[in-house]
């Protein structure tokens, strides 16, 4: 029996996604160890877990290097790959926002709009919006645009809110909500339907008993 291959995305998703295979009969307990490796083997089970940054997740799964991938929908949404999104996982819940200073409504006519999720945002202004922008591409901590006046809003992940409030801005709208999902290979899909369907199905199973419970 070959190896099913899971990408898992590093940091806390990696974490909770080790916990609910846990909680499924397919604990891994190499991974909780500190090490610097990034695969890693349940005999056990023929599964091989792999550690790999959020963004490219999707890229293993479509390319068929990983069969199954673990990874928050943002970044499904963001990348644009080819690949079936099958299981919504229920954690790691936060919310896509256009925001912008509190006391304002969102700019109407051309503005400039600082994110890291380019693709995602142009989407929404281009399609939901009908608005003319210039994107402004950002990796650290978004919210600094409004403040020194690169952009007059941004798109960003909202969990809390409290950078926001703390720095004056607020959540002008809600894009979509954000969470962990279990995305697969469609090669594997057809060819290890049986094993990795098992899988969704002991983890769907799981999540619905935690959200009674």
């Amino acid at each position: 029996m070959k190896y099913l291959t899971i990408a898992l995305a590093k940091g806390r998703l990696a974490e909770l996604s080790t916990e609910l295979f846990g909680k499924i009969g397919l604990d891994c307990p190499v991974i909780k160890e500190k090490s610097r490796k990034l695969i890693f083997t349940d005999e056990k089970n023929r599964l091989k877990f792999m550690l790999v940054k959020a963004t490219d997740v999707p890229t293993y799964v479509e390319y068929g290097a990983a069969d199954i991938g673990i990874v928050g929908k943002d970044t499904i949404l963001e990348e644009g790959k080819n690949l079936y999104e099958v299981l919504d996982l229920k954690f790691g819940a936060c919310k896509m926002c256009v925001c912008g200073w509190a006391d304002k409504a969102l700019p109407t006519g051309f503005i400039k709009v600082a994110s890291k999720y380019p693709n995602i945002t142009r989407d929404y202004f281009s399609s939901k919006k009908n608005q003319t922008i210039e994107i402004i591409k950002l990796s650290g901590s978004v919210e600094l645009a409004p403040l020194c006046g690169l952009s007059e809003v941004i798109v960003d992940i909202v969990e809390s809110g409290k950078t926001l409030k703390e720095n004056g801005l607020a959540v002008i709208e809600e894009i979509c909500d954000i969470s962990a999902r279990l995305v697969v290979n469609r090669v594997s899909l057809k060819m290890e339907k049986e094993r990795i369907m098992g899988i969704v199905d002991r983890a769907r199973e799981i999540i619905k008993n935690d959200n009674n419970n």
